[in-house]
């Protein structure tokens, strides 16, 4: 595709990755708020649960069901737990010590690991120039974040910071093995993986966290749940694949440099969280290493000679 492709985004298409940046970038929001209340395991199964029923709901409007007719169910269980269980534990496990701005800062390393990933499991999609000096640059402001919590001890522990990012690895070996799904209608895929991350999530929750008293959850914690769930999670999947399906995955991808700003936004605002210089170098380097790996950087400095 050439530059000049790759420039000529629609005003609409770009309205609907700003949309997509607030929805993902409000999930930091609404899961900060959210974990001070209700457990983080059993906050993920209300967050796949509920976004499951809504999707089941929206496939059964379009008359799309029944899901599972001509699709086999192993694949969207594992599909679920990588893309699903495991890292939407980590995260808010993450979350209950983290802010949001600096969680959705480490999590857009996503894109480096898939990276790495890819390269090692795909024969595809192997290491370019472009590809290794962006993954450097992402390390790089991914060490500026957490160094400081490592070397002093003080600020974010680390181990909250390292559980964001193996929510992010989780994801990037989810990306990969999502491929298999070619040709299974998006919709029909979102629905599935978080049904099966529904069934996953349904004993470890209880198992972890026993009973647990939905009572004493504040109305404005409910209220943040289900926009995490509805808004941050079933309609954000299906805002999600419209773009792909209009502008393809290069274009979507654009949206990985706008959550973290979306929920630094939102965590400043709403609940004064501060970030440090090192927070905001570090996501100045991870942004930069994102636009090296699929070759902006380049094609604005090739158009400029």
């Amino acid at each position: 595709m050439s530059t000049s492709s790759k420039s000529t985004i629609p005003a609409s298409v770009w309205g609907m990755l700003l949309f997509l940046s607030l929805l993902w970038g409000g999930s930091f929001f609404f899961a900060r708020i959210a974990v001070q209340e209700v457990p983080p395991l059993m906050l993920v199964l209300l967050r796949v649960a509920i976004a499951a029923a809504a999707l089941h709901l929206y496939l059964g409007v379009r008359g799309e069901g029944p899901l599972f007719k001509s699709q086999p169910f192993l694949p969207f269980l594992l599909l679920g737990l990588f893309n699903n269980a495991i890292p939407f534990s980590l995260l808010f496990i993450g979350q209950t010590k983290l802010g949001a701005g600096l969680a959705s800062i480490l999590n857009a390393l996503v894109p480096f690991w898939t990276v790495i990933a890819a390269n090692s499991l795909t024969s595809d999609e192997k290491f370019t120039t472009n590809k290794i000096i962006g993954i450097v640059l992402g390390i790089a402001g991914a060490a500026l974040i957490i160094g400081p919590s490592a070397k002093t001890g003080f600020g974010a522990p680390l181990w909250a910071e390292l559980a964001v990012i193996g929510a992010g690895i989780s994801y990037a070996f989810a990306s990969i093995y999502a491929k298999r799904f070619k040709g299974v209608p998006p919709t029909v895929i979102a629905t599935g993986q978080l049904t099966a991350a529904t069934i996953i999530m349904l004993p470890i929750a209880f198992i972890v966290h026993g009973t647990w008293d939905a009572g004493v959850v504040s109305p404005h914690v409910w209220a943040t749940i289900l926009a995490l769930a509805l808004a941050s999670t079933a309609f954000a999947y299906i805002l999600f694949f419209r773009i792909v399906a209009r502008a393809g995955a290069t274009v979507v991808s654009l949206v990985t440099l706008l959550v973290p700003i979306s929920a630094v936004l939102l965590g400043s605002v709403f609940l004064d969280e501060k970030l440090s210089l090192f927070d905001a170098a570090g996501m100045g380097l991870i942004g930069l290493g994102l636009v090296t790996i699929d070759g902006r950087l380049a094609n604005v400095m090739k158009t400029k000679r």
